[in-house]
């Protein structure tokens, strides 16, 4: 969520073009909080230019794109943890 609106000095958004994993619009549904949050990430960053790739609701889903780790939901959490150590460990 915290990248939805960042942009690039050029003024693209930084998820444009790029392979992602977010809450789906359904697992808000799911979760009845479609009337409460300001915006639905998955739609937020389709309009923004990214491909979004989603699981099973509340089935564990990374999605790694150069250095962009993201994960669709909680289940993610560990998938994301490895991916960020194992990318750190290339980096080294």
């Amino acid at each position: 969520a915290a990248l939805v609106d960042a942009e690039h000095s050029s003024g693209e958004y930084l998820v444009k073009g790029k392979n992602v994993a977010a809450f789906t619009n359904k697992e808000e549904e799911e979760v009845h909080t479609t009337d409460v949050v300001p915006y639905l990430l998955e739609t937020a960053r389709r309009e923004h230019g990214a491909l979004h790739h989603e699981a099973p609701n509340r089935s564990e889903n990374v999605v790694t794109d150069g250095r962009l780790i993201t994960g669709q939901n909680p289940a993610s959490a560990h998938g994301v943890g490895v991916a960020l150590l194992n990318a750190l460990r290339q980096s080294a």
